[in-house]
């Protein structure tokens, strides 16, 4: 552990609140790793108790100071706001079987009605003998079976390097009861380009509309109270790294 207890001590210190227009963003520093997110909820006017489908957009970047590689990322984990829900009646699932040995488009087609989400990924490929490169592709999100009852996705991406393999990441959406928050999500995450590989970037929006019974309903949903909606999020890495942070997305009651 890279003085860890110094580092826990100093986190707060470490973390930097900017206004954005929508959101708030974070810049946690620690040694030479430096992590900025942003997350933002749309639209920001909301009803004041009945909920009602919302996007959700997260960016996160990862980058050093001193030129080398990323450290290698191990789990992501995000609990959500309590004033909010998730829907997916009506909605077709997709499994890992349907999406294997898969391209970006072909699942996308295979599992159209499944996707509550997209987005992009980006890493730095350090190989033996080789130039750095980066690699990105494209991330889906799709709605999957439940598990245990809870909802559940799995997450799509694709990679070149060393060979062309489709990434699939599953995971759930647990209901929590944490002070503001009432959802959690971990997700582990798999090596990337054979182990070789560093995420940079990782750019989401998760959020779907649908008919059912003639009524427009959401994957996501929330209201809005005392004018905000707040998101926690936190990145270990393989080396011991842990970076913590909280967004808020202001909203306010639709009149």
């Amino acid at each position: 552990m890279r003085r860890t207890s110094i580092k826990a001590a100093a986190l707060v210190g470490l973390v930097a609140l900017v206004t954005c227009a929508s959101a708030y963003a974070v810049k946690i520093e620690i040694d030479h790793t430096v992590v900025s997110a942003t997350a933002g909820i749309a639209p920001r006017a909301l009803p004041a108790r009945a909920n009602a489908p919302v996007e959700v957009q997260s960016v996160t970047r990862i980058q050093t100071t001193n030129g080398s590689p990323p450290p290698t990322l191990r789990e992501i984990s995000f609990m959500f706001d309590k004033n909010g829900s998730i829907n997916t009646k009506g909605l077709p699932t997709c499994t890992m079987a349907k999406l294997a040995e898969t391209t970006p488009d072909v699942a996308r087609k295979r599992c159209a009605g499944a996707i509550v989400g997209e987005g992009v990924g980006r890493a730095q490929v350090n190989m033996p003998g080789r130039a750095p490169l980066e690699i990105s592709s494209p991330l889906t999100f799709f709605n999957a079976p439940p598990v245990d009852g809870k909802p559940s996705l799995i997450a799509h991406a694709y990679e070149t390097v060393p060979v062309p393999k489709a990434v699939l990441v599953p995971f759930s959406i647990e209901r929590i009861h944490h002070g503001r928050y009432g959802f959690q999500v971990k997700i582990q995450l798999p090596e990337i380009a054979g182990g070789f590989g560093s995420a940079t970037l990782a750019k989401a929006t998760l959020g779907k509309t649908w008919k059912l019974a003639g009524k427009t309903v959401g994957y996501t949903n929330a209201h809005c109270v005392g004018g905000r909606l707040q998101i926690h999020g936190a990145i270990s890495f393989t080396d011991g790294g842990f970076f913590p942070g909280t967004l808020i997305s202001p909203c306010h009651v639709a009149g």
